[in-house]
């Protein structure tokens, strides 16, 4: 897993760059340092991704487009395989160079995910921050 369950540390990066929402900033500076070693429950739950039905589709899909990239370059020759376990709370970039045995372009495939990532949560983060907008107008006006 690239950033955890649900690859958010894609959704953490994708917070970073492009939300205006101070709220969603600051869970994302909250999660970032233990998003970076695949602990992502403070996003999980402060962002919110749980009951938040626009979040469910990245959160899902995410990882498995993740594993088709590394499966077809694995499957054409182009990177090493997976030969080394590593602990799970290892680094994003680090995790990759290490589980192929020092193949750098398998550090190459986990940036093109994690780029792919962002891009695949950026819409549906945005479509989230409408909705968590929305309920605060609503909320303030009572």
């Amino acid at each position: 897993m690239i950033g955890g369950t649900g690859s958010t540390i894609c959704l953490l990066i994708a917070i970073f760059i492009f939300s205006k929402q101070r709220a969603s900033k600051n869970v994302a500076s909250l999660s970032g340092a233990p998003g970076l070693f695949n602990i992502n429950e403070p996003v999980i739950f402060g962002y919110p991704i749980v009951f938040n039905i626009p979040m469910m589709i990245p959160f899902v899909l995410q990882p498995v487009i993740g594993i088709l990239i590394v499966y077809f370059f694995t499957s054409i020759g182009w990177m090493s395989r997976v030969v080394v376990f590593i602990p799970w709370t290892t680094p994003p970039l680090l995790s990759a160079y290490l589980a192929t045995a020092g193949d750098w372009r398998a550090v190459i495939a986990q940036l093109l995910i994690i780029i792919i990532g962002v891009l695949f949560y950026l819409p549906f983060m945005k479509i989230s921050e409408r909705v968590m907008a929305r309920e605060a107008s609503l909320e303030n006006q009572k």
